[in-house]
């Protein structure tokens, strides 16, 4: 039997980098669009949901043809976490049908270039691992720079961030960490925006009989898979000069928006 994935877009109306930026306009649609338009045309999802306390922003994603759960105040605060907007979705959709989604995929507006293919690819990842398995899956990337040679302020200094995971890394006879090559460093990801799916029995306090742990406030469960978004489909727009990089790379041809439908 093939699981149920529902695909949630959050676009609060508060946001505050760049003002309105689920409705910014990018190549003659707002944002939002793009997201609404590759979770349609992966052909994975059993719905799309729009979680928005905006009336405009609601407005915008029933034109593009997403349905819209109304966020509760509550759970549009700049440092509200997004597990309580999820489980609310889950909740209303729930209450609505009788039934849950086996899965839920967030997909931000904030990132315009992810395709439809990677959608789908991702869904079949975490499928192949079966809901029991693993808990969730998160885009992940490279990072420009190693958490290594980070360092950490401390009043008027800062200090090396090797020192606060000393015990992952070995011991180097001339140098600490921070002076040594890169190269020699253990692997790392850098979580992205663009794309995280879960197994809803991750985010809701009961699913099928199975119980959460109690205030573990977590989309993400404990085993993780990692998915590394391929190209530019990881960019993130939440600063005014990313909306000038994402016009760019559409300009220059290297990276493509998904093709977009009026609702």
């Amino acid at each position: 039997m093939t699981a149920s994935i529902v695909a949630l877009i959050p676009a609060r109306g508060g946001s505050t980098r760049i003002p309105r930026k689920n409705l910014a306009d990018l190549n003659g649609h707002p944002l939002i669009a793009y997201t609404i338009a590759s979770a349609q045309q992966s052909g994975v999802f059993s719905g799309v949901y729009v979680s928005t306390e905006d009336a405009e922003i609601a407005e915008c994603a029933r034109h593009y043809g997403a349905m819209v759960i109304d966020r509760p105040s509550e759970f549009a605060a700049d440092l509200a976490p997004d597990i309580g907007w999820v489980v609310h979705v889950l909740e209303t959709l729930r209450r609505r049908s009788g039934t849950t989604p086996d899965a839920f995929a967030i997909l931000r507006p904030t990132s315009p270039f992810r395709s439809p293919e990677t959608i789908r690819a991702a869904w079949e990842h975490l499928q192949h691992h079966g809901p029991f398995a693993v808990d969730s899956l998160r885009a992940v990337e490279k990072p420009k720079q190693h958490p290594l040679k980070m360092w950490i302020p401390a009043g008027e200094l800062i200090f090396p961030f090797a020192d606060w995971i000393r015990y992952q890394i070995e011991p180097h006879p001339l140098a600490p960490a921070h002076s040594q090559p890169a190269q020699t460093f253990f692997p790392v990801y850098a979580q992205n925006a663009s794309l995280e799916m879960a197994w809803s029995r991750v985010a809701i306090p009961e699913y099928d009989g199975l119980k959460r742990i109690a205030n573990t406030l977590s989309i993400s469960g404990e085993r993780v898979l990692p998915w590394l978004m391929p190209g530019f489909e990881g960019v993130d727009i939440n600063q005014p000069e990313d909306l000038d990089y994402a016009r760019w790379l559409i300009e220059t041809k290297r990276a493509t928006l998904p093709g977009v439908v009026h609702g």
